[in-house]
């Protein structure tokens, strides 16, 4: 199955149609058709990246990131780790200050996980 095809089925699995997907993510709807006919290798690179987390699919081989909680944890966790690396010191020692703080608040812990505890 390509990726266009892949993508018809979880867009029409997740929308009444081709058409609401294109309205909800703003994509003229005749591009969005001719890409999933002819492939979507001419289309935008950002644009497919929204299209498959809209969809909550993998962009690399477009596998349910769902199915897959451990791949979408790991991109999540390297999308952090590209912003953390752009700052200066000062930056990443606030950040982890933050985030300390931020564990040890009730509201903000992930439901099922141990939080706030320094190792």
């Amino acid at each position: 199955m390509t990726k266009a095809e892949v993508l018809k089925k979880e867009i029409l699995s997740q929308y009444r149609s081709i058409r609401q997907f294109a309205l909800e993510m703003g994509i003229p709807y005749s591009t969005l058709v001719t890409a999933l006919e002819r492939g979507i290798e001419g289309m935008a690179y950002g644009t497919v990246i929204r299209m498959c987390d809209k969809l909550s699919l993998n962009p690399v081989d477009f596998s349910s990131l769902e199915r897959d909680t451990a791949l979408g944890a790991k991109l999540l966790e390297n999308r952090v780790m590209q912003y953390y690396v752009k700052l200066n010191q000062t930056g990443r020692d606030k950040v982890l200050e933050l985030m300390d703080d931020f564990v040890q608040i009730e509201k903000y812990k992930a439901k099922g996980k141990k939080g706030g505890k320094k190792e």
